[in-house]
């Protein structure tokens, strides 16, 4: 149901130990490409409403989806993402929280979970996935297909390790315009402006 064009920078992603995959989200595909070309065992956050999609819903609970509830500081979802990250598995988020083509403001959970862990983020830039899942008479399947790369690890500085709510807000940003540097200019939304992009927080691993 999805045309896979290419894969760039397997060798970013750690053969073992904790991680998290930090992904732009277009289509509700993207998280499954991602899932499909790592040969590591990952374990997604997503909206608790996809568990209730009709057919597909059955997917969350095999793939045992943390689900997090939108509007709110979901304790329970953050508490099983650090402990996925505490037994060095790898857990994969979408910042933006909903899918879109083009990148809207990150929201602070990855800055989060990753200073707070102090797992590395890989950057994931997915390109080519409106349409999709579609099958293959369809317009899609005429397109070159999807595009996922995988960028270069960092990590957030030990002195960030308790960061407040305005240090979150800086180190989010930080990462999504990383994220926004991996993308076509027509992608890159509301970090369209690679010039306020600085590094202060993180360092690269």
């Amino acid at each position: 149901l999805v045309k896979l064009d290419r894969v760039e920078g397997l060798q970013n992603v750690p053969r073992q130990g904790a991680a998290i995959l930090m992904i732009n989200h277009i289509a509700f595909v993207d998280p499954i490409l991602v899932l499909h070309v790592l040969p590591r065992n990952i374990v997604p956050m997503a909206k608790t409403e996809v568990y209730d999609y009709p057919l597909i819903g059955i997917f969350p609970k095999l793939w045992q989806v943390v689900p997090v509830h939108r509007e709110e500081v979901d304790r329970k979802a953050i508490k099983q993402a650090l402990e996925i990250l505490q037994a060095g598995e790898i857990l994969l988020v979408a910042p933006e929280g909903t899918r879109g083509t083009t990148l809207q403001e990150g929201k602070e959970g990855v800055a989060y979970l990753a200073s707070r862990s102090g797992a590395p983020v890989i950057p994931v830039a997915i390109q080519g996935t409106p349409g999709f899942p579609a099958l293959r008479f369809t317009k899609a399947w005429r397109s070159p297909g999807a595009y996922v790369r995988f960028g270069k690890p960092f990590r957030y500085r030990p002195e960030f390790r308790r960061a407040d709510r305005e240090q979150l807000r800086k180190m989010t940003d930080e990462a999504m315009y990383i994220l926004a540097g991996m993308l076509p200019p027509p992608l890159r939304g509301e970090y369209s402006d690679l010039s306020q992009a600085t590094q202060d927080t993180l360092e690269w691993v």
